[in-house]
């Protein structure tokens, strides 16, 4: 039966339906980011050592990353389909995506972990770790690992919430989380004195309740779309269909981390003061980056729905307002980071060396990404299309293919300043060359879809 939730999909007036979705998903990333950056803001701080433990707790980024990433497969690959499957009315489709989801993120927790703890040093120096670093990045990751269970159903399982038109019970599950985080922090940091092994443990029993939020709601009445236990047996069709949408998503996210291990690895040669200025760099390209994502969680489930339910109309509103939206957000706040690089910096860190070194290295580091809206934009219309191919060459193409080559190619004509700019040269590129394949795509996609009439 379709709730008044899933209704409104279809039905709603587009602008303020794009915003009711969106919003809550944007405030709650939002927070999530405020957590994520009190973290390192904290440990920046720390008397007598937090330089060194910036970089170290930078390092494991690309780690985590990479772990948190399998759970975009599911979040972003499941939940699409899913939406497209309640829009064409097939809800016995829909329910095998939710519980297959579910045992996908179970595999996908054993076979991280058991890799991350096995294999943690090699790791953690490859990607940049020093010897003075090392330390805070095992004290960290090692604790962080053991709540991977409850990041991976958090993210993973949040977008089915979302598919379901219930925008504010996903927000809920994430500033529950991040709330708890930003208390808890101080606590174990100073008041109990555990250093960076305070700020994971933080982190691991925050999302530890976010992850009993997601679950008692999916479990429940109150779940147009739950989660049934006779939907979890893997059916080979529906885990396939999973991960060929989901692997855009998962590239998207994965790639971050490998792009991680590249530019810290080309960094710790000219020393560990320009890692910990990536770690502040990166921390401020999130503050664009997350509420983009934040904001497609709100809207791929509108298009996904009426893209099955046949109406290409609302389609083709949907994207207008996605497209003016992000694009006008990202640049606007690109914008005041490059014009006022320092006050940025003096968030993390009292070191004058430091906040220096971030003063000079950000324009450089975030002016591709002024236009980084566009590829938010249309990248993730082609997710919520189910264009799984197409995504996934984008995915590809901004980090594997440009920012990797360039991070290896410029600094030996540029010096340390050629690794930043690597960023900003594969941004721009990246974002150009998706918006015009949009363009050409988008108006073929569209034609091979039945007129709302004939779907319905």
């Amino acid at each position: 039966m379709v709730s008044k939730y899933e209704e409104r999909l279809g039905t709603e007036r587009m602008l303020p339906l794009v915003f009711k979705m969106a919003l809550p998903a944007v405030a709650a990333q939002l927070v999530n980011l405020l957590y994520n950056i009190v973290d390192r803001i904290y440990i920046g701080h720390i008397p007598g050592i937090g330089t060194d433990a910036l970089a170290g707790v930078g390092v494991t980024t690309s780690l985590i990353i990479l772990i948190s990433s399998f759970s975009a497969i599911v979040g972003g690959g499941g939940a699409p389909l899913a939406a497209i499957a309640l829009g064409q009315g097939d809800r016995l489709r829909a329910g095998k995506i939710v519980g297959n989801g579910f045992t996908l993120l179970i595999l996908f927790t054993l076979f991280t972990s058991l890799i991350a703890y096995a294999f943690m040093k090699p790791i953690l120096l490859f990607t940049g770790a020093s010897e003075n670093t090392l330390p805070y990045a095992v004290d960290y990751l090692s604790v962080y690992l053991l709540g991977t269970l409850f990041v991976e159903i958090a993210t993973g399982l949040n977008g089915f919430i979302n598919a379901q038109g219930r925008p504010a019970i996903a927000m809920c599950s994430v500033l529950i989380g991040a709330v708890l985080n930003i208390v808890l922090d101080p606590v174990f940091i100073f008041g109990f004195g555990m250093g960076v092994k305070g700020a994971a443990l933080a982190t691991v029993l925050s999302q530890a309740c976010s992850a009993a939020w997601v679950l008692a709601f999916l479990f429940s009445r109150r779940a147009s779309l739950p989660l049934e236990k006779r939907h979890m047996k893997p059916d080979r069709r529906v885990v396939l269909a999973v991960l060929s949408l989901g692997a855009s998503p998962f590239i998207m996210a994965s790639t971050e981390s490998l792009v991680g291990f590249v530019l810290n690895g080309s960094l710790k040669e000219f020393g560990d003061i320009y890692v910990s200025a990536l770690t502040i760099l990166q921390s401020a390209m999130q503050f664009a980056s997350v509420p983009l994502a934040g904001f497609a969680q709100g809207f791929v489930p509108i298009v996904s729905y009426n893209y099955g339910h046949g109406d290409k109309q609302r389609v083709k509103d949907c994207f207008r307002i996605v497209l003016i939206t992000m694009f006008s957000f990202n640049l606007l706040l690109m914008l005041l980071m490059i014009i006022f690089p320092s006050a940025v910096a003096s968030a993390f860190t009292s070191d004058a060396r430091l906040i220096d070194t971030v003063r000079w290295t950000m324009p450089l580091f975030l002016g591709g990404m002024t236009i980084f809206g566009l590829q938010r934009a249309c990248q993730n219309m082609f997710v919520a299309l189910g264009q799984a191919r197409i995504s996934i060459f984008i995915a590809l193409l901004r980090k594997v293919i440009l920012l990797i080559p360039l991070a290896l190619m410029l600094p030996r004509f540029m010096g340390v300043a050629g690794v930043y700019a690597a960023e900003a040269i594969s941004d721009a590129t990246a974002a150009v060359c998706c918006t015009l394949l949009f363009f050409w795509r988008f108006p073929k996609i569209l034609g091979a879809v039945k007129g709302q009439s004939d779907a319905i």
